[in-house]
């Protein structure tokens, strides 16, 4: 889901996610109409008019190759898009035919029956060779699709170019550096905060377990079980942990930070490196570091590498209850195409799912370069499993994160409770 400002967060940092609806009558129509007025959802970005030009373009060339059909797009917020879906889900007649939905959302409405799996149409369509391997999988549910990627988003390393001038340093080239050059900004400059983090930053820690070999959960086909206690993710989780303390940011003000939080912090002048996405680019350019910050990939274990980052954003789809599947297939791909998707980052800045429009994204706009990078390297995502959306309600790993800072617990007990209840969580989704 979408995480900060550009991308009208979302994701939450951590991330967001909707809570899927937990029953559904709706079944699939077994009706192919070639004409009528497609309902379509949308969310309401911050700074939704840019967003809609290129809607509209979209709508108005759909409306002139079908002949007698209409479509009628509505902006949804993003708070309480959970009851729409869910009433929705439950409701054909009041449901869409095609939908804007959280990338992390598709398996619990996969489960809840709610959207229509495009396996083949998908397969069919020319341009779906150039989707970027892990957008498709945000679209996957036991292998098959069930939507059409939107838009990616993930993080990589903000860092003060003027401090570390002022100090001689160099960006960090691997995890172990990355540690060090915090503590250094921070002795020498007490003021500032030397990697501001945050304990409710979910996926700003996750690429520290990712790049030590651990993984957020095993399985697939839906059975998952947790890998947070695993050896390789204690060992990750301990690395981001570590980083709260009085010589780099301070447990008692870091430990509730979110991820909106601390580019809020970098933003302001107040930390020598945050972990942030490429829809920060926003607000840290509205802030009073402007010109005087660069980007680059977060550094893996080994120097050189790039540590694996979540990748979030936003898919659409179109619903089982729909009427008149071809003509919703066929908008869907027009709202997720290569040309939508170009103009939507020159509109809004939605990083392209497709790896040839990414490229030529990032030639456009320099500050696209290091996240693009991040996404060549590997990225990760949640489970796809319809309990993730419980265990991030339930600030599972927050949760175990600030237990951990705090003192209260070992990694070895706060990750071995977290694993419980993502176990307890991925049980009762069946």
């Amino acid at each position: 889901m979408k995480l900060a400002p550009r991308l009208a967060v979302l994701l939450t940092a951590l991330a967001v996610t909707a809570c899927a609806p937990q029953t559904s009558s709706n079944s699939s129509s077994e009706k192919d109409e070639k004409t009528g007025t497609l309902r379509v959802w949308l969310f309401q970005e911050v700074g939704n008019q840019p967003k809609e030009k290129v809607v509209d373009s979209v709508v108005a060339a759909f409306e002139k190759a079908h002949d007698k059909t209409r479509v009628h797009v509505e902006y949804i917020p993003i708070d309480t898009r959970a009851q729409r879906v869910k009433a929705a889900f439950n409701d054909p007649k009041s449901a869409p035919d095609v939908m804007e939905f959280g990338n992390t959302d598709t398996a619990g409405y996969v489960k809840d029956g709610g959207l229509l799996d495009v396996t083949r149409e998908f397969g069919d369509w020319s341009e779906s060779k150039d989707t970027d391997p892990t957008a498709k999988t945000s679209v996957t549910v036991d292998g098959k699709l069930y939507g059409s990627p939107f838009y990616v988003g993930v993080r990589a390393l903000y860092y003060r170019t003027d401090v570390f001038r002022d100090l001689g340093l160099q960006p960090p080239k691997t995890m172990a550096e990355l540690a060090t050059t915090a503590r250094r900004i921070h002795a020498a400059r007490p003021d500032l905060y030397g990697l501001v983090v945050g304990g409710a930053y979910t996926y700003g820690a996750m690429p520290f377990v990712w790049a030590n070999g651990g993984e957020l959960a095993t399985g697939k086909g839906g059975s998952y079980a947790s890998a947070i206690d695993s050896v390789a993710a204690q060992q990750g989780t301990k690395a981001y942990t570590s980083l709260f303390g009085d010589d780099n940011c301070p447990a008692a003000k870091c430990a509730g930070m979110g991820g909106n939080d601390t580019i809020t912090a970098f933003a302001a002048g107040k930390a020598g490196m945050a972990i942030g996405g490429d829809f920060s680019h926003t607000a840290v350019e509205a802030g009073k570091v402007k010109g005087a910050y660069a980007v680059v990939p977060l550094p893996g274990v080994t120097s050189g590498s790039i540590a694996p980052a979540f990748a979030g954003g936003n898919n659409i789809g179109v619903l089982k209850s729909t009427s008149r599947r071809t003509l919703a297939v066929d908008l869907m791909e027009r709202l997720t195409s290569k040309k939508t998707q170009a103009r939507m980052f020159d509109a809004m800045g939605f990083l392209p799912t497709f790896s040839d429009v990414r490229d030529l994204a990032a030639a456009k706009e320099p500050y696209v370069k290091p996240f693009a990078r991040t996404l060549s390297a590997g990225t990760k995502f949640v489970p796809a499993s319809p309990a993730w959306s419980q265990i991030d309600s339930q600030l599972v790993l927050p949760t175990m994160l600030q237990e951990i800072i705090s003192g209260k617990k070992s990694v070895a007990a706060a990750s071995k409770e977290a694993a419980t209840k993502m176990n307890d969580a991925f049980g009762s989704a069946g």
